[in-house]
Parts: C-alpha cells; structure tokens; sequence
C-alpha cells in the first residue's frame, strides 16, 4: 500500500489491485497523472474533488481519509454486480469476502473480481482477461440457484470464493446485465473459471476442465 499525504486527505492506492481503469486519470488529471512522479498529488484539487474521484474507483485500489473534517465514502445503499464487456465483475456497496472456511480476507465497498479464471491475484482481477482473450458479451443467463433459505433483504454482500470453484454470494444483491437487465436475489453462485456457457453464473464447467483457483 502506498500513501499520498496532502493537506487536507490522505489518498492510498495498492498497486496490486489497481487494473488502470483509468477512471482517476481520466476525471482529475492535475491530481491523477500517471506519467509523473509522484504521481497523485492529494493538494492540487480541493478534498471534494479528490474524494469524489476516488469513489468512481471500480476496482478499490484508490482510498481516501479525510483530514478536514469532511465525510468518509459511504457504501452504495444497493450492493451491485456488474461486467465489463469481456473483463470483470465489479462489485460496489457493502461487500465482505471470506474464505470458505469463513475466515475474514476483506471488507471494502468496491473491487473488481476475476471471472476469467486466468488472474495471478484471484479472486481479484490483474487484467488476465486482455492476454487470454476473455469473451462475454456482459449478458445475464439464466440464474438456476436454488434458495435453501430466506437470506436478510439489507445488509453485507458476502462473497466466499470457493476452492477451484464458483464465487458463493450471500446476501442482498443486483447483478446488472450490459443491455441493462437487472436479476435481484440473496444468493447466486458467480461462475469465475470463466468458461460458463451461462455467464455470469456457474453451470458446473470448473468441475470438468480442471479449473483451479490457486
């Protein structure tokens, strides 16, 4: 983790979560600009700006603190799931990632998670999908999880990666579709081989190619 310490809020960024999305650049280049060192400049906006740009980071690899006084980011009040054509999904809202052991790993509001089953930094992505030529149009097929129980309608999105196998998420969600489909439900099993002939959800295909998620 690398710190940036302006006057009035502090900016992180982890460099191994960061898949140059481009969205901090893009918005505040007098503070973003990779092409200088440093190369975030936490003063050369005012805190608003800074942290209003931070927010529109898909991936949580950009973070703030606030040194004046202002508001911290607050999670999105609905947990989403999202694809980028032929990349990964992003999740934002309030999201907590366990082991299937139920150890905790992370607890964040966004991150953007491997669904090609190629990235050396599972379960987020590292930008694999561009060398193995990931194809998915970022439709939704046909959600045949079945609900074994009634989950809670607000609260922590709980994703649980499980051992070379699906992504298990539990609790309140909206996975967005390209065409703007929404499918709402508490649980589903995201498929993360990346070989699904249902994406974005698991129809089984990692148990017979041999995927392995280390």
């Amino acid at each position: 983790m690398r710190y940036y310490h302006g006057e009035k809020i502090e900016v992180t960024w982890s460099a191994k979560r960061c898949i140059h999305a481009a969205e901090c650049t893009s918005r505040l280049a007098a503070v973003f600009d990779t092409s200088r060192k440093p190369w975030v400049l936490p003063d050369a906006a005012t805190a608003d700006q800074v942290a209003e740009t931070i927010m529109h980071c898909p991936t949580g690899a950009l973070h703030f603190t606030r040194k004046d006084g202002g508001p911290p980011e607050v999670p999105d009040s609905v947990n989403t799931i999202s694809m980028d054509l032929n990349g990964p999904l992003h999740v934002r809202g309030e999201i907590v990632v366990e082991t299937p052991d139920g150890e905790f790993v992370l607890r964040d509001v966004r991150m953007s998670l491997c669904r090609c089953g190629a990235s050396k930094n599972k379960p987020f992505c590292d930008n694999s999908h561009e060398e193995v030529d990931f194809q998915h149009n970022g439709l939704l097929g046909e959600n045949k999880t079945k609900t074994e129980k009634v989950l809670p309608q607000t609260g922590p999105l709980k994703i649980i990666p499980s051992e070379n196998g699906p992504f298990h998420m539990r609790g309140p969600f909206e996975v967005r579709g390209q065409d703007g489909t929404v499918y709402r439900g508490n649980k589903v099993t995201i498929c993360r081989c990346g070989r699904s002939s249902n994406k974005p959800f698991c129809d089984d295909t990692h148990l017979h190619i041999g995927f392995q998620s280390k």
